[in-house]
């Protein structure tokens, strides 16, 4: 599923949702259009699919969208943690860094070439272009800082952490496997 209008909460929250109806989170990638992926997969366990008949009987209607079972803030917390851990070790820092790099000159060089000679122009254009590079390294910091945080969070729950078959830093659910439990339609997630 592809979601462009989202949030953290709003993404934890479908995915809890899923959870309830015998589904389980896998992972929450950053699409090449600037839009989330997020990758549900059957949960097999017997807790799954007895949380999953219980709630069908409960909620019959949840289908359209009339009746859904509570929203468990915590859980909603670890999901967000997840989210948030999972995005940010789809790329490296260094990849992220040189993508960042490249389209900041990439758009200043455009801005220069449209404004052809106007010295004064490309003068502005080349300090916000440094400004912008010089700030760089503080956002990096920042976005280490944060996804730490969250692996903190998820850690102190009992997740631990694991590398995945593409070489992520992914964390497991306390006695679980990595998302997917080798289902065939997980996509190595």
């Amino acid at each position: 599923m592809t979601v462009s209008a989202w949030s953290w909460k709003r993404l934890a929250r479908l995915a809890f949702i899923a959870e309830q109806f015998g589904y389980e989170y896998a992972d929450l990638q950053l699409t090449g259009d600037n839009k989330f992926a997020l990758f549900i997969v059957p949960d097999l366990s017997p807790q799954g699919r007895q949380r999953a008949a219980q709630n069908r009987a409960r909620y019959p209607d949840a289908g359209e969208g009339i009746a859904l079972p509570p929203v468990v803030p915590d859980a909603i917390d670890l999901l967000k943690a997840r989210m948030v851990v999972d995005t940010g070790s789809q790329y490296t820092d260094k990849l992220r860094m040189g993508l960042l790099v490249f389209f900041l000159t990439a758009s200043a060089a455009a801005i220069c070439f449209r404004l052809r000679a106007d010295t004064a122009a490309v003068a502005i254009v080349g300090i916000v272009w440094a400004a912008l590079m010089a700030l760089l390294p503080v956002l990096l910091v920042y976005s280490r800082r944060y996804r730490a945080k969250y692996a903190t969070q998820l850690q102190a729950a009992g997740f631990t952490p694991a590398i995945d078959p593409s070489g992520r830093l992914r964390y497991v659910p306390p006695g679980g496997q990595l998302p997917g439990h080798g289902n065939p339609f997980a996509g190595g997630a």
